[in-house]
């Protein structure tokens, strides 16, 4: 798939995939968007000492670096596993030129950048003291099949409905909801009528919450107990 550069609206950068006629972030901001889904309203959310991160999928690896630079500012002392799964990595040269070490300033912020990427496939990683780093080169629907433990959080950040529609139907929700603890939080850009009730439907509590710049709703989703009564808000 040929990709190029975009800068979007915040200065921060994503690619475009031409045969998608698609970005890999919103071109409203791909930082601000990031952050807004899964650090306000995800691992901010979270209150376990010990947080398991399911991603769907790595891309860029932005949402691994803001995850990284919100865990090292934080106080709650807390231990992650980011797991995280990637069909098609992205190439060196991209790497590069998207530069997303210059938007933070944590230590070794450049040195971790290119780590991420870098570290080797299907490997659990200590990429930090009290942050494992587990990377998967396969398919999403190959979920099913990894051994992983359960999840605190997930990251649904998969390419939208109008070019990948399989990957927001009932069979990968499943796939994720079995992965999940009760309890866990799924949190994704998408607030499509289809992708909530499907989540009701996998016996999640469903919430509408303001959606990043340029974008009206997104979604939170928590995995309730079996039985229990399946709300929206």
């Amino acid at each position: 798939m040929k990709r190029e550069i975009k800068i979007t609206e915040d200065g921060s950068k994503t690619l475009f995939i031409n045969d998608l006629n698609e970005t890999y972030h919103s071109h409203h901001g791909a930082l601000q968007e990031a952050e807004h889904v899964f650090i306000k309203n995800g691992l901010n959310r979270i209150e376990n000492y010990e947080i398991n991160i399911l991603e769907l999928g790595f891309g860029t690896g932005l949402n691994t670096l803001v995850t990284l630079n919100e865990f090292l500012r934080n106080n709650k002392n807390n231990s992650i596993h980011y797991i995280t799964i990637e069909k098609y990595p992205i190439s060196e040269e991209e790497i590069s030129q998207l530069s997303y070490a210059n938007h933070f300033n944590f230590e070794n912020h450049e040195e971790i950048y290119q780590k991420i990427h870098a570290l080797t496939w299907n490997e659990t990683h200590e990429l930090l003291p009290n942050f494992k780093f587990t990377k998967f080169n396969c398919d999403f629907f190959n979920l099913e099949n990894l051994e992983i433990p359960l999840i605190n959080l997930v990251y649904f950040d998969c390419f939208g409905a109008k070019v990948q529609p399989d990957l927001w139907e009932k069979p990968l929700f499943e796939m994720v909801k079995n992965k999940m603890s009760v309890g866990g939080l799924l949190t994704t850009y998408s607030s499509k009528g289809s992708v909530r009730r499907i989540l009701k439907e996998l016996n999640f509590e469903v919430t509408k919450l303001e959606g990043p710049k340029g974008k009206r709703e997104m979604i939170n989703a928590i995995l309730l107990d079996d039985g229990s009564q399946k709300l929206e808000k």
